[in-house]
């Protein structure tokens, strides 16, 4: 299993948003960045994601599972964009803002640390980990 982070603005589409759709999901659409995409492309069904809210809040809010791996945007007929499926897993207990993440030093190479930009990131194994300490999950249980 993989992970990664899905960065979205929460007053175009925010958690609550994500929570309404329940098991049905939502595309990851609307994405124009070559490596964003280039991320999505190496997703695989069961993959785990951070939900973040991006511009005011700049914080993880939830945790998404990918349920459907990489196809054709359905918001553009442009053949070069792709977006995954995910559904809500479960919000966290308590938000991990940016200024957390860059504040504790073992998430000091985070992509989130050093590209606050790129929307869509990888995780490692034992970023998952730290981070859903610090949110207060326990992430075997995911």
């Amino acid at each position: 299993m993989a992970y990664w982070l899905f960065k979205t603005e929460p007053s175009t589409w925010g958690w609550e948003d994500q929570v309404g759709k329940g098991d049905i999901g939502q595309e990851w659409d609307g994405v124009r960045n070559y490596q964003a995409r280039n991320n999505m492309r190496a997703m695989k069904t069961g993959d785990l994601g951070f939900f973040y809210h991006s511009q005011t809040e700049k914080a993880v809010v939830g945790i998404v599972r990918v349920t459907a791996e990489s196809h054709p945007d359905s918001t553009t007929d442009d053949d070069r964009w792709d977006c995954v499926d995910v559904v809500a897993v479960r919000p966290v207990r308590s938000p991990v803002t940016l200024d957390d993440v860059k504040a504790e030093p073992r998430l000091k190479n985070m992509v989130l640390a050093n590209n606050t930009r790129l929307s869509v990131q990888p995780v490692t194994e034992e970023e998952w980990k730290i981070v859903c300490g610090m949110a207060g999950l326990e992430p075997e249980k995911l």
